[in-house]
């Protein structure tokens, strides 16, 4: 397996429509914390407003390009917690994108970040249970199962157990 190269960079204005693809595609809502769609306004409001500051926004949100400047997905870490220097982290690749190891190199990159600049002691994830792919992803990446939150995630009709996956970085 040959993990391609990425860098993670700032989220621009000129990213509104990747943003606006990602925040309003409904398969991922199952997954996240929203099931509304979001206009463009919001979304531009959004990356205006936001200050690239972990400690006023309590999250980063960081876009991931491949060695062609192609921006593949976003990585963010979110409910930053300063007190205890932990960080839930999550990844979306689009589509056309998957299956090619950019989650991988995006997680590796994000989780040194994390350490060396951020300096945080400790980052999470909740995974739906029936997520193979992301369960598989952040255990190759060091992340241990720690937990079952049950019935965690609402789908509209049923409700999903999740894996809470911890690393120590």
């Amino acid at each position: 397996m040959k993990i391609p190269v990425v860098n993670l960079r700032a989220i621009e204005p000129e990213d509104l429509d990747v943003l606006y693809q990602i925040e309003n595609d409904e398969a991922l809502w199952d997954v996240g914390i929203t099931n509304v769609p979001y206009s463009r306004y919001t979304l531009h409001d959004y990356i205006a407003q936001s200050a690239g500051d972990i400690y006023t926004d309590r999250q980063v949100r960081l876009m991931i390009e491949n060695e062609q400047r192609q921006t593949v997905g976003i990585v963010d870490i979110v409910n930053f917690q300063p007190q205890h220097l932990r960080a839930e982290v999550g990844i979306v690749v689009q589509k056309p994108w998957r299956q090619r190891h950019y989650a991988t190199a995006a997680l590796e990159k994000v989780t040194a970040y994390a350490h060396k600049v951020l300096h945080l002691h400790q980052l999470y994830a909740c995974v739906a249970e029936d997520n193979q792919v992301s369960l598989t992803l952040f255990g190759n990446a060091g992340f241990q199962r720690s937990a079952m939150l049950k019935e965690w995630l609402f789908d509209g009709h049923d409700y999903h157990d999740v894996v809470l996956m911890q690393k120590k970085i």
